[in-house]
This record gives C-alpha cells, structure tokens and sequence, in this order.
C-alpha cells in the first residue's frame, strides 16, 4: 500500500508556467463531426506538421523494430513516431544522445518525435521497484543496476533526449486495483505533475526547438478520480494532454465510458492523446470519442508474429489456407506491400522462418494503421464519419 502525505497535494495554476507555453507546439482544430466528438486537426511542431487524428508508430530505443525510417516516411507517411525514455536511459544513456545533438540526430530520424516519461515501464517493474511521493527506485531489466528517477530528472532526461513532445512522471496503476490504491496513487501522480510542471518552466530545451510537456490523467476505472484528475489536468492550461493507464485489461466498454468523461473536461481547443491504445476498432470507437493521437506496439508486434490487419478483416498468414492465395494482402489496399506481395510468399516467407516476413508484415500493418486514421479524417471533413465508422467497425473486426 502506497503512503503519501495529502497536505500538499492541491495543484497550483500559477502564472510560472505561462513563459513555457508560450514555446508550445500549435493545435488548430479544422473541423468536429456533428454526430460525434470526432474531430480533425494539425499539430505544428518545429519538425513537422501532423494532420489528426494520428497514429503515432512505436520506436521504443530509437527504432521502430524491423522498419526502416525511409518506409516510414515514403510508404507509411509517418510524421511522428514515440521513444521511451525508461528504455532510452538505460541505454544508449541520456549523455550519448545529448552528445549526438538529440535523438533526431541520433537516429536520422527528422519528424516529429514525443517520449513517454517511463512511468508505464516503471508501472510493469512490479518486482523491482520502490514507490513514494519523492519518485521510484527500481532494477534495470538489462542488468539489474538501481536508478532513482524523479519528476525533476526524468525532465532533465527527456531535455536531454530531445523530444517534441514530452510527457509527465505518473504511475499507470494496474487493472483491477482497489479504490484506496488508486487515489493514493492518484495524488502522487498529481504530486508529481505539479514538480514535474515546475522544473519544466525552469529549465529550457537544449537542442534548438521548442519542447512541449504533456500531463496525463489517471484514476483507473473510478470515475470519480478520473474526473478529479481530468479537472486537475485541464487547469494547468498545457500545450496538450494524455490519457493513461486504459488498455491494462479493462473492459473496452469501460476504457470508452472512462475516455467519453475525461474528453468531455480536458480543453477542446488541445491535443488528446489515448496512451497504449490500441486495435483498430479501438481507435475508431475513440476518434467518435474526441481523441486525436494513438500509439501502439500492436501493428509490429502482430506483424512479427504474422498477424495481419486489413479493411475487410483480419488475416493470420502462417495458415495454410494461404498456401497458394497469390492475392494481394488487402485486396483492397494500395500500399506498398499490397502493390508487391501476395499472401503465399508472406506464408512462405514466416514457413521458412525468414525475418522478411515479420518487416513485411509490420510495414504493412503501419500502413493499414495510417490508412485507417486518414480515412477517419477525411470522413470527419465530408461529414459522414459515424456512417463510415459503424460500416468499418463491422469489416475490421472479423477473421479471415
């Protein structure tokens, strides 16, 4: 059980904060669904100009695994992919990448480029970590070395990586927890967003371009404390917000009833990132929900293991079904791998255990990803996005 002093747990609005949102990315909202919250957006940043809804891919250590960043940017279209900074500390070390000039340096890579605090990772380290008010002292994973990371460091270490967009500490708490857990868990994270808030004001980015912090609602599935952390969250007035802690085995009903409440208190006028979220009806029922940004593992990790998302449903390629389809993975698809591949060299390919197979299949499910938001936008702005979404959900859903 978490201990933690409430004294000091009331979130301060203070005017402190007002010279680092004037550095802050810009949301122009273009136009809202009038049968939902759905809404299509741009996000400018010094590195790219991000049309909304977005799926963000997954590049964890600086990679987006098995994907070069030249098929993320040509066949993909990707203008923003995540780093994680729990991964990225530990290794190469914030210093190689502050000395590399940042990780868009460091990695080639020159879109947009948001980190995630580390506190999901911190979050499954349930063996090897010490939680309080102060921060978490926890094992690495790699080698069993102690770290202590705080509201103030893990600042300094996204400055130090260089991301656009950055994200507050908080703990992701697990699913199911009871309620008393939660709240205590609740204000630490409000605790810490509040230092996290105060030494991001206080210090600047080091690499030449404006840095965002996001702070992240959490509560997990009382609706109460997620009302109290929405409300708190909206009144820091940040660049953007984030929603944590869904997508940990909840029910999806119950992530789209907590996401529905919390959407309807953040800023209408900023960004709403869905963290961890998730499988293509997911994002659709969320984009009816008012959330404009998504990231994932799913697309790759699926694709690895020959798993295949596609508009009329979805394929497992190491079926022998697929032995002689000489079709194109999507039928109805005009990506790159719909263009080139066909089912039974992918079945091949997974059969003789070639890596090809899973990179065919992860660039393939990134571009069916980035077809899917696209799409959503383009109904949001002809005015027939629910008719589309309820007709998609339908297809998406089904096995082949």
């Amino acid at each position: 059980m978490l201990v933690f002093d409430r004294q000091n747990t009331t979130v301060r609005n203070c005017a402190i904060f007002a010279k680092s949102f004037l550095r802050r990315m810009q949301f122009t909202l273009i136009q809202k669904d009038t049968k939902s919250s759905a809404r299509a957006a741009v996000i400018k940043t010094d590195h790219s100009e991000i049309e909304t809804p977005v799926f963000m891919p997954v590049g964890t250590v600086g990679t987006v695994k098995g994907i070069h960043f030249r098929d993320l940017k040509e066949d993909v279209k990707t203008q923003i992919i995540l780093g994680n900074t729990y991964h990225l500390y530990l290794r190469p070390g914030a210093r190689i990448i502050e000395q590399a000039g940042g990780l868009h340096k460091f990695t080639g890579w020159d879109g947009t480029m948001l980190t995630d605090s580390g506190g999901y990772q911190v979050y499954s380290l349930t063996h090897r970590r010490k939680l309080n008010a102060e921060g978490v002292l926890f094992q690495s994973h790699i080698d069993g070395s102690r770290h202590h990371f705080t509201p103030e460091n893990v600042i300094d270490t996204q400055r130090s990586i260089g991301a656009d967009i950055m994200m507050a500490f908080d703990e992701c708490t697990p699913y199911p927890c009871d309620y008393e857990y939660a709240k205590n868990s609740l204000d630490i994270t409000h605790h810490w967003l509040a230092r996290c808030m105060q030494h991001y004001s206080e210090t600047e980015p080091i690499h030449g371009y404006s840095q965002c912090l996001f702070p992240i609602v959490q509560g997990s599935t009382f609706s109460d404390l997620r009302k109290k952390s929405a409300e708190t969250i909206a009144s820091y007035q940040a660049g953007g917000n984030a929603i944590g802690g869904l997508s940990v085995g909840e029910p999806h009903e119950m992530m789209y009833e907590i996401t529905d409440l919390v959407c309807n208190i953040l800023p209408k006028d900023k960004p709403r990132y869905l963290m961890g979220v998730g499988t293509p009806e997911n994002i659709l029922e969320s984009i009816a929900l008012g959330i404009d940004m998504f990231d994932c593992v799913m697309p790759t990790r699926n694709g690895r293991n020959g798993m295949l998302f596609t508009k009329n449903g979805i394929i497992n390629i190491k079926n022998k079904k697929w032995e002689d389809d000489f079709s194109p993975v999507d039928n109805q698809g005009n990506s790159f791998v719909d263009k080139q591949y066909s089912r039974a060299y992918l079945r091949h390919l997974f059969s003789a255990h070639e890596m090809l197979g899973g990179m065919i299949c992860s660039l393939h499910n990134l571009s069916f990803y980035r077809w899917l938001v696209s799409e959503a936008r383009k109904h949001i702005l002809t005015g027939n996005f629910i008719d589309w979404k309820k007709l998609m959900v339908k297809k998406i859903r089904q096995r082949l």
